[in-house]
């Protein structure tokens, strides 16, 4: 049954899970939701309210939570590169007040560069990035990359979310070294994997199930991601109990977010005791466009990586391998090039996204005979 998105919001409150896992495409809903999500639980201030009130009751990132760093690219000089801070209670207290910023440093060094070194001014206002070579010269106030910008990000982020465990696992209000995480209810994570390569992806998933796996009170997790690898890995890890902590698999649900032509959304449950399978699920995406009549270039990216995944299960060395032969036993230079140019994204650019009917039938076309040779189940009637 579809549901808009606040009323899914609502529906992950009222499962009351420890932990809610949710797999979507990008452009599926993601951060609305988390949005969505934030309202439910602390809405928008009444007159009287203090801003502290509000967030006391959720903690969350998403792409709004990117949007309290902005860069000073000094346009004029061009020396004094610097990541400006909007001023946030929670990061000042995590980054000023418990010293966690050697924390922050330290996790972002990790899943990026260690000679990649981030320097806080005093108020925790701005940062600059030093980059140190081997010769032990050091450059200083560079501009990071988009992608080690969101890791800095998301390792403040994630010692913030390491210091309130840690407070809220101290049973006795009264014993906790501060009380401003007492009405914390929902910590909600959009999307943290950006640009990390798959070691450190599924490092990073490990740790922060263990992480979350390590919390005694009452508060809930819900995290949301885009990334097969990630999202399989972290279903792993809620699969095994925590018997210190108390935590037990039945604790976590898991769901597939999908999106609707009239803009609705339906969460899907998946299985606890079954592995999410990414590539079926793109390809009965793919077959779902085909019966419609809606496909575009990108869903060749789906088919090759239909491809990908069913090469490596099977033992091919190259995706190509597994398409229609000619007569000569070799595949189709043809289709294989077809593949390639649709789904390159060195192309997105200089190409519309509409396809001509030639291009659609020979997506039919492999589509059918993959389901063929290989024997894969078709969704479609």
């Amino acid at each position: 049954m579809s549901k808009t998105l606040p009323e899914i919001a609502q529906q992950l409150r009222d499962a009351n899970k420890k932990i809610q896992l949710i797999y979507a495409f990008n452009g599926a809903g993601k951060t609305r939701l988390s949005r969505e999500f934030k309202e439910l639980i602390a809405p928008k201030l009444e007159e009287g309210e203090e801003a502290e009130d509000r967030r006391a009751k959720v903690l969350y990132y998403n792409a709004f939570t990117e949007d309290l760093f902005y860069w000073d690219n000094d346009l004029e000089g061009d020396t004094e590169r610097k990541l400006k801070i909007q001023p946030n209670a929670y990061t000042q207290w995590v980054l000023q007040e418990q010293g966690q910023d050697r924390n922050a440093i330290t996790h972002f060094q990790h899943y990026t560069n260690e000679k990649l070194t981030p320097k806080f001014n005093e108020d925790f206002s701005v940062a600059t990035f030093s980059y140190e070579r081997g010769n032990e010269e050091k450059i200083d106030n560079i501009k990071i990359s988009k992608g080690e910008e969101s890791n800095f990000i998301w390792s403040i982020f994630y010692s913030l979310i390491e210091q309130v465990i840690d407070v809220l696992n101290v049973p006795e209000p009264g014993e906790r070294e501060t009380d401003q995480f007492d009405q914390l209810e929902y910590i909600f994570i959009d999307d943290p994997v950006s640009s990390l390569d798959e070691n450190h992806l599924i490092e990073l998933a490990v740790h922060l199930a263990q992480l979350i796996k390590s919390s005694t009170s009452e508060v809930k997790f819900i995290v949301t991601s885009h990334n097969p690898l990630f999202y399989n890995v972290l279903c792993n890890e809620f699969n095994n109990d925590n018997r210190p902590t108390g935590y037990k698999r039945r604790d976590a649900r898991r769901y597939r977010l999908e999106k609707y032509e009239d803009g609705k959304h339906q969460l899907v449950d998946q299985p606890n005791d079954s592995p999410f399978s990414y590539h079926l699920h793109l390809k009965s995406e793919l077959e779902k466009a085909i019966q419609e009549g809606r496909i575009q270039k990108y869903h060749f990216n789906f088919l090759r990586n239909i491809l990908e995944k069913t090469s490596t299960f099977l033992g091919y060395n190259r995706w190509a391998e597994l398409l229609p032969q000619t007569d000569d036993g070799r595949p189709n230079p043809y289709e294989a090039r077809m593949i390639n140019l649709f789904s390159h994204s060195k192309h997105a650019g200089e190409e519309v996204a509409e396809l001509d009917d030639d291009d659609k039938r020979v997506l039919d076309y492999l589509v059918r005979q993959i389901n063929q040779m290989y024997r894969f189940h078709s969704s479609a009637p």
